[in-house]
């Protein structure tokens, strides 16, 4: 297949952005020019020495099941809205998260640790 075909097969697509993750949404046609969905989960993993690489995953979704697969969706959903609400608890998934990897555990700090300073001799 050349790629001029390869470019005909996607019709429509968009892309969701939700920090390490990327979600691809895209509308392809089989040889019978018949439409169906694919959804592309992809993630990047960061090695220690700063190279990268991807893991993908992805799902088709033809258009028999379209009506069961959005019913189902939606009932999870608003299941999960209903349950806990639309604001994000996990500290993960705020944008400027930083997980700190430390072999011992975190240090109490006691305000004696701390040098008494007096804010009249500044």
């Amino acid at each position: 297949m050349n790629d001029k075909e390869m470019l005909e097969k996607d019709i429509f697509s968009k892309v969701l952005r939700a920090g390490r993750r990327t979600y691809f949404f895209d509308v392809r046609a089989t040889k019978a020019d018949d439409y169906y969905i694919t959804i592309t989960e992809s993630k990047k993993f960061t090695e220690e020495d700063g190279s990268y690489h991807f893991k993908k995953h992805k799902i088709y979704l033809y258009k028999e099941d379209f009506a069961s697969f959005k019913e189902i969706l939606d009932e999870m959903t608003d299941f999960v809205i209903n349950q806990k609400g639309e604001e994000v608890i996990s500290e993960r998934h705020q944008k400027d998260f930083k997980k700190e990897f430390t072999d011992k555990p975190e240090e109490i700090r006691t305000t004696s640790s701390f040098t008494d300073v007096d804010f009249d001799d500044i």
